[in-house]
């Protein structure tokens, strides 16, 4: 059976008309209104513009049917409404300074024209001199401005969506479906904007009410409790001027993660972008913390000049251009990661050399410490010319000892898996110095059980001395310099002309990560050398996305994520494994070295490594005092 090809109609040549500009429209708002959340995006960002405190959002039918949405803006003065429903007219830019120092949400102008042409549009305004409100509809030829009543501020109604195009309506999903991006786009701009306050309707009933100057409550409707009981707050400046960059906002302990990465807000400027340099780089900082197929939530605002930064690339709006990609990166991955670290609360001074190793370290360079000295270690790399066999097998005997798993013989408790106090407890003042407290027993040769001011703690000993293993041999190897391993026969490489052009720019780098690279041809380098912890790896695919990574984010981690794996592998079979009795000293030297090291909250793989239930829990659970 033959296949029939259809030919595409060829054109006359010579022949070049100007298109009406009904149907320039209709083309741009095909680009703009996507969907009836897209209208609801635009008309939104207007309101947010015009200085409105309080936005009401109403739909029908997903949207499909109807869009109604009202603000008490500035408004919008009589003899402009006409101008407003004109393609590119807007208030917002006057020239390419303008453009390259956008401040508002909107500036294109081309909003209400676009959805004018596919739909039966209505714009009601008041200005705050007007004695009344007047309106206008996009699809009346005539134009014809007709006096309405309305308080002070914008209202535009946006009925049958793609009525004019009605081709393009039957690619909309279903009503909820349409629904459900709509509320999600009023929760973006919601979680935003919190001093205004925000009222979603959908078919006459209230959905969703958002009350203004109260951000947290405003997360916890957004992001659920959970969020809200396991985050941790992001407040770092650094750089002044115009190289001044901030970072604010909400990031959740590992245990918050999700299977979907549907609850990841993250604004520039106060606008909501899905950009990849930006989640490229919070996905680095949780890498020791939230392992497989984890997503982390989080609500994060970076706030920079705006001349730093191009929103002009994508038609949506939802992407950005930073004009250092790299320095971005690097702050956004170096402040998270530290405050996932941390394991007290900075000084004055600490706070200060923090934020200055944001602008200061190189993006490849490993972590800046939080506090101004290291956390006190049980052992030290003397000899820098040791292997990396050596070096783990120190590092894991040095370990050992600093927490000593080989306890004297004593008598069998008298409950089996239990084992009871051995000594003194502490006084109370020297408890308090201490956040987990001092041991009581071991549950079960699992857990152990530890007294604090608080209350009770429980440690789930092999996740907490992974954790600690894990730590000290990341440290280890950091101390020492990168050891690398000439190939005999190096490896040749075929690659595209943009992987060629990124090994150029970066050679320099790619010697840091421990590979030596030099090209053989425009298509094809060598490499000679590699880091000897990567020796058995699958080289070929660790360069391709070394370079993926170079020429997306300016940076790359595959080097140092692959290392990690392998110590992370490392540090779980050399763990304290369960089954093991634990002396009372034994377990004290483990809940010391967690509280001096970082991200000993969570194990490498992202589980918690212990709990607090306070004196309060423990009273509800007995019902004392009821």
């Amino acid at each position: 059976m033959e296949t029939e090809i259809r030919q595409a109609p060829s054109l006359k040549k010579g022949i070049i008309r100007l298109l009406p500009d009904t149907l320039i429209s209709q083309i741009a708002a095909g680009e703009v209104v996507e969907r009836p959340s897209a209208v609801v995006k635009e008309l939104l960002e207007n309101a947010v513009d015009a200085g409105a405190t309080q936005i009401d959002i109403r739909l029908e039918n997903g949207g499909i049917r109807r869009i109604a949405i009202s603000d008490n803006g500035c408004g919008i003065p009589p003899e402009q409404l006409q101008l407003a429903l004109t393609r590119h007219a807007t208030s917002k830019i006057t020239s390419l300074d303008d453009l390259e120092n956008v401040a508002t949400l909107g500036f294109r102008g081309e909003a209400l024209a676009s959805i004018a042409s596919v739909a039966d549009l209505t714009l009601q305004s008041r200005t705050a001199e007007q004695p009344h409100a007047w309106q206008i509809r996009g699809n009346d030829p005539s134009r014809i401005l007709t006096p309405s009543s309305g308080t002070q501020g914008t209202r535009v109604e946006v009925n049958e969506l793609y009525a004019n195009t009605p081709a393009r309506r039957k690619f909309l999903k279903s009503e909820q479906t349409e629904y459900g991006h709509c509320a999600e786009i009023v929760r973006r701009i919601a979680l935003a904007q919190p001093g205004i306050r925000f009222t979603l309707t959908h078919n006459g009933k209230i959905t969703a009410q958002y009350n203004a100057n109260n951000l947290p409550q405003r997360c916890n409707q957004i992001l659920g409790e959970t969020f809200s009981q396991s985050q941790l707050p992001v407040d770092l400046t650094v750089g002044e001027g115009k190289d001044k960059l901030s970072l604010n906002g909400f990031i959740g302990l590992p245990t918050a993660s999700r299977t979907r990465g549907d609850m990841q807000y993250f604004y520039v400027n106060g606008r909501f972008v899905r950009d990849r340099l930006l989640t490229h780089a919070v996905r680095a900082a949780y890498e020791d913390v939230l392992h497989g197929n984890r997503f982390p939530v989080y609500i994060l605002y970076l706030t920079l000049d705006p001349s730093r930064v191009d929103v002009n690339v994508h038609p949506a709006k939802i992407e950005v251009r930073f004009r250092d990609s790299r320095a971005i990166h690097h702050f956004i991955y170096q402040s998270i990661s530290r405050i996932l670290a941390q394991t007290m609360e900075p000084g004055p001074d600490t706070e200060e050399q923090f934020s200055s190793s944001l602008i200061q370290s190189p993006p490849d360079q490993g972590a800046v410490s939080w506090r101004n000295t290291p956390p006190p270690t049980r052992f030290r790399i003397e000899q820098k010319t040791e292997s990396y066999g050596t070096l783990f097998k120190k590092a894991l005997h040095q370990t050992d000892t600093a927490v000593s798993f080989n306890p004297p013989k004593t008598e069998t408790p008298s409950e089996p898996g239990f084992q009871s106090v051995q000594g003194d407890f502490p006084a109370q003042e020297e408890t308090e110095e201490f956040p987990l407290g001092f041991a009581l027993a071991q549950l079960h040769d699992i857990y152990i059980l530890a007294q604090n001011r608080q209350g009770l703690v429980l440690v789930d000993m092999h996740a907490a001395h992974e954790r600690i293993v894990y730590e000290k041999l990341k440290n280890a190897l950091n101390e020492k310099n990168l050891e690398t391993q000439a190939l005999l026969i190096p490896i040749t490489l075929k690659i595209s002309e943009v992987e060629a052009g990124t090994v150029t720019e970066n050679r320099e780098t790619l010697l840091e990560l421990g590979f030596d690279v030099s090209p053989l041809s425009p298509e094809t380098i060598a490499i000679r050398t590699v880091p000897t912890l990567l020796k058995q790896a699958d080289i070929p695919t660790v360069m391709h996305n070394i370079l993926r990574d170079l020429h997306e984010y300016g940076t790359s981690r595959v080097a140092r994520e692959k290392r990690n794996e392998l110590l992370a592998t490392v540090a779980c079979h050399n763990a304290v494994r369960a089954n093991r009795v634990l002396t009372i000293p034994e377990m004290n030297a483990l809940l010391r070295q967690m509280e001096t090291t970082e991200r000993a909250d969570q194990c490498n793989h992202g589980r918690p490594t212990w709990t607090q239930l306070a004196l309060s829990d423990l009273d509800a659970l007995f019902m004392r005092g009821q």
